[in-house]
């Protein structure tokens, strides 16, 4: 049976999850997960508005966890997010995916969590130098075919593009995520001067999941531990 670790957390507290599944990680694993968590940046995000193509969601998840953000935000008034397993190989398990019926609750969410919002759009006047990083942001896209709707334009706060100085003048979505946040990312690190941004509830809660990914029978195990 499926185990769903959210509800572990909220069941025994990340603290608790770390204390008992600790023994049963190796030192490597251990060292691993730490190093990553120091890397991680909640700071920025992406959500994506109808995206049609399984491979390119598939591509987007496995762009982001290897650039370091924890969340991925997908607003499904149409179509719902997916992506291939076969082309994730695994990445979507250290990511959280959040899902909203429509883009008015997905805005409402990062707004209330301080994220100002930038819809990524084609022949926007500015580009990706004016994302302001020393706060949190979050870079809108639209599906492959119609890109964004007017209604998720209008509830950003700027639009920006992806520079282009070839004959081409698109890019595929997935590539322009990737392109997108890589260089966000780059500036957000330097300008912190460190590589992540989490605080250390963030870190325990991620740390709980992580232990739990990486040990079988964790409910059990909690279950035992408690009685």
């Amino acid at each position: 049976m499926k185990v769903n670790i959210d509800q572990l957390i909220r069941q025994y507290g990340p603290d608790r999850i770390i204390e008992v599944l600790r023994p049963y990680l190796t030192e490597e694993r251990v060292q691993r997960i730490e190093q990553v968590l120091a890397s991680r940046l909640s700071g920025l995000t992406v959500a994506i508005e109808n995206l049609h193509d399984p491979h390119n969601g598939a591509a987007v998840v496995r762009s982001l966890e290897a650039v370091g953000l924890t969340t991925l935000h997908v607003a499904e008034p149409v179509e719902q997010f997916q992506f291939s397993p076969a082309v994730t190989i695994g990445a979507e398990k250290w990511m959280r995916i959040l899902r909203h019926q429509g883009f008015s609750s997905c805005a409402s969410i990062l707004r209330g969590a301080g994220f100002r919002m930038y819809a990524a759009v084609a022949n926007a006047t500015a580009d990706l130098e004016s994302v302001d990083v020393s706060k949190p942001a979050v870079l809108v896209f639209g599906n492959e075919h119609e890109g964004l709707s007017q209604r998720a334009i209008d509830a950003c706060d700027a639009q920006v593009g992806v520079p282009m100085y070839g004959f081409t003048q698109s890019l595929n979505l997935s590539v322009s995520v990737a392109v997108a946040m890589f260089q966000l990312a780059a500036r957000r690190r330097a300008l912190l001067g460190q590589p992540g941004d989490l605080d250390e509830q963030e870190r325990a809660v991620l740390r709980a999941r992580w232990y739990s990914l990486s040990v079988r029978g964790v409910g059990a195990i909690l279950e035992r531990a408690v009685s």
